[in-house]
């Protein structure tokens, strides 16, 4: 399993679709180029100033390095102003452990599930009975961030899942979301 940011960015109205397009023309391949797995963006379909998106790294160490050139290099340099200037808040961010997710090509809609378990045990038990490898399931990565210039929710024990489901007996937070399309 990998480590997965699941990043959420509320944005001042009508600058989403700014910061798709740019996302879209520069930032994928430039984190990419320093060894991001970038997964999948979407738009919130109930909320129309949010921006959903995932990416991954092979392990804690991996994801300080590639955040570190990244963030330092010439493309987050030349466009972080504009991308900064559409965010009302970035730092709405999940570390989780998890295959990471893609939606499947000409995909609509996609729902993302969180729970927040009553534990490891009842969760486990519940996901053997609805939950398949389809299903992506993300569990939370306790592990310090290493990257704090780039802060991540802690204190919390989430589980997040795509597609749908029956519901688990522990209060919800559902996301409709529209795959971004290049």
């Amino acid at each position: 399993m990998r480590i997965v940011e699941f990043r959420q960015y509320t944005l001042h109205p009508g600058g989403r679709e700014t910061l798709i397009e740019l996302f879209e023309r520069e930032f994928v391949a430039g984190q990419q180029a320093v060894g991001i797995t970038v997964g999948g963006r979407f738009r919130d379909l109930d909320d129309p100033n949010r921006f959903v998106w995932l990416r991954a790294f092979a392990d804690m160490a991996h994801r300080r390095r590639a955040l570190e050139a990244f963030y330092t290099g010439p493309v987050w340099r030349k466009y972080r102003d504009a991308a900064n200037a559409t965010m009302a808040d970035s730092d709405d961010v999940l570390l989780l452990r998890g295959p990471g997710f893609v939606s499947a090509p000409g995909a609509r809609e996609v729902v993302a599930t969180m729970c927040r378990p009553s534990g490891a045990a009842a969760f486990d038990a519940y996901a053997a009975r609805h939950l398949g490898p389809g299903h992506a399931l993300h569990r939370t990565e306790h592990a310090e961030n290493d990257y704090p210039r780039l802060p991540v929710r802690t204190g919390e024990d989430v589980r997040l899942w795509f597609g749908p489901a029956t519901p688990p007996p522990w209060p919800i937070r559902r996301l409709r979301l529209e795959p971004v399309t290049a």
